[in-house]
């Protein structure tokens, strides 16, 4: 008995040395990582003269990369990531640098969101206009990686390739058949004419007000796609609308015969045409740098103090702790007061994609917000998605810039619990209550909702939309009639935002940070620092090794079902509140 004692013992404190030694050896690599990657002077004697970038855009880019991401990429056991800052600075750092002539540009597949490809693709345009050149290759092209390719001086495309140019389209999926058939629904309650998140849960086909708001908010984007392709392509309108009507694009022939393409060729004589740009023969090394090697070149200035901080809010806005992929109250009402008590941090860029979420968490961060620009100026960069929470989270801000490709607005509210009464009827389950008192229980998913329930969740939500309605209104400095005009959980691109006075100005993230400096009257004396600081614990270091669990999270917070899985574990049994975009809106 003492020998399985002593040796279980010895073998949970083997565990235990391992999984410290690992950790620590994680933290020495990344740390090592770090150091080896800063110095900029190390890195430019590394650029040859005569250079051209390799620059592969089918990488995964996010705004802000968990602090895991660093062990992953070191152990080899993740795609590499690529922080969209750090992308759009390496650019600026090759058009600015002498010894890089050009860009090879690698776009077949990119996942990135629509306003992320718009801001780099006029990083790509900025290069050009120094003079540099950028030639394009793919076996093939989606639509957006061609929409990127499209900014090229020349794009080749290999002869059995493809091009994926067909306009946008968006799909939305409706259950209300799906929860008669199995006796399981979603009891909504809702407010806004536009606010169609909880639309499929109620009926089996489109509204006319969400296919006008999804078809409009398409057409907005589509138009500033297809004129950036035709400008840049030198094709007419009628010429253009016949190839992706006809989908003339699918074969190389067509594509090339239509101006998508400047030649179809293999990638051996591809790499020739490469070095003849460069003036250099085809049996010559042609010098080329890696984003990795220059993704560190920033504008790091040393010797100064001044910071403008970038607050990272991406995900879904949730009630709890918050991480680098959701937004939390107490991580970043955290985060918010330890910026406002740094003495070197002068001003402030929130950097939002976010669907939105639970209404009470957009709330409660708004107020340490509108706390923080007492002090300091907060600016907001839209991404990809800063729609009804992650709206309301923009109205704290001095000034808000969005590109024509965010999705934005949504400002509506609605409530959703989980109701099997008709399940469990079917399959002989019968729930019976006792109570103290007449609305003890309230609401059960056992029974139906009662008028009363019905009644005092739509109370609820009207009182949290007049109040969203209310920060809109203050926070943009429109009336509140103005306000419902542009409300009932409507979405819009940013370019409608910014004609309709959702948005102030038309920009990046680079043009936050530069409005922030200016609001801060720093000049160019500052550096930029990255928050929230989130240290990893042991759970995600262990994750990094068994990669199955996190596999399976991901899974479900990427698919349509995590509200829903969400609402059915809420052990309270009552509505959570939310102010969210009103559909999973996939647009292709």
């Amino acid at each position: 008995m003492n020998f399985f004692r002593n040796f279980l013992a010895s073998f949970l404190g083997s565990i235990t040395a391992l999984i410290l030694i690992i950790s620590l050896g994680f933290f020495l690599l990344a740390g090592i990582a770090s150091v080896a990657t800063f110095d900029k002077n190390i890195l430019q004697d590394k650029i040859s003269s005569n250079s051209v970038l390799n620059l592969d855009l089918d990488k995964d880019i996010y705004d802000n990369i968990p602090i895991t991401q660093e062990f992953e990429e070191i152990l080899g056991v993740s795609p590499e990531i690529i922080k969209f800052l750090d992308l759009i600075n390496a650019i600026e750092f090759a058009s600015n640098n002498n010894d890089i002539k050009g860009i090879n540009l690698k776009s077949q597949s990119p996942k990135m969101g629509w306003s992320q490809a718009l801001t780099i693709r006029k990083s790509l345009q900025n290069f050009r206009d120094k003079g540099k050149f950028i030639y394009s290759y793919g076996d093939f092209f989606s639509q957006k990686g061609y929409y990127l390719a499209s900014v090229s001086d020349s794009i080749f495309l290999n002869p059995m390739g493809n091009i994926e140019l067909k306009g946008l389209g968006a799909e939305v999926l409706y259950y209300k058949q799906l929860q008669e058939k199995y006796g399981f629904k979603m009891e909504v309650v809702r407010h806004g004419k536009y606010k169609s998140a909880v639309e499929p849960y109620l009926d089996d086909k489109m509204s006319e007000a969400n296919r006008n708001q999804i078809k409009s908010l398409l057409n907005s984007i589509w138009d500033g796609i297809a004129n950036q392709i035709k400008s840049s392509r030198k094709i007419s309108p009628e010429n253009f609308n016949e190839v992706v009507d006809n989908l003339d694009a699918t074969f190389p022939e067509n594509a090339y015969r239509n101006n998508i393409v400047d030649g179809i060729v293999s990638k051996t004589q591809y790499k020739h045409k490469l070095k003849r740009v460069l003036g250099i023969k085809s049996n010559e090394k042609l010098n080329s740098v890696s984003y990795l090697n220059i993704k560190n070149n920033s504008n790091f200035k040393k010797g100064t103090r001044n910071q403008i901080a970038i607050i990272y809010a991406q995900g879904p806005i949730i009630y709890g702790e918050g991480n680098e992929s959701n937004i939390g109250q107490e991580l970043f009402a955290k985060t918010i007061r330890k910026i406002k008590n740094s003495k070197r941090i002068k001003a402030v860029v929130l950097r939002i994609d976010s669907p939105g979420g639970v209404a009470l968490t957009s709330e409660i961060i708004w107020d340490e917000l509108i706390e923080l620009k007492k002090e300091k100026p907060i600016v907001v960069s839209m991404g990809n998605v800063a729609a009804s929470g992650g709206y309301y989270l923009s109205t704290a801000a001095d000034k808000v810039f969005a590109n024509d490709f965010t999705i934005t607005g949504s400002i509506g509210v609605f409530a959703m619990v989980p109701n099997i009464s008709e399940l469990s009827k079917r399959i002989g389950v019968n729930a019976e209550q006792v109570e103290t008192n007449k609305n003890s229980i309230f609401y059960t998913p056992f029974e139906k909702p009662s008028q009363k329930f019905r009644l005092d969740v739509k109370k609820n939500i009207e009182n949290i939309y007049e109040m969203f309605k209310k920060r809109v209104s203050d926070g943009r400095n429109i009336s509140m009639y103005e306000v419902e005009a542009l409300a009932q959980g409507r979405v819009w691109s940013g370019g409608q935002a910014l004609k309709n006075g959702l948005a102030d100005e038309e920009g990046d993230i680079k043009d936050a940070i530069n409005a922030a400096a200016e609001l801060a009257d720093l000049g160019n004396d500052f550096n930029v620092t990255s928050y929230p600081k989130i240290e990893p614990e042991i759970n995600d270091i262990l994750s990094v090794m068994i990669p199955f669990n996190s596999s399976v999270s991901e899974f479900l917070k990427l698919s349509d079902l995590d509200p829903v899985l969400k609402l059915i574990t809420n052990k309270e049994k009552k509505p959570i509140i939310f102010t969210s975009q009103p559909f999973n809106l996939d647009i292709r």
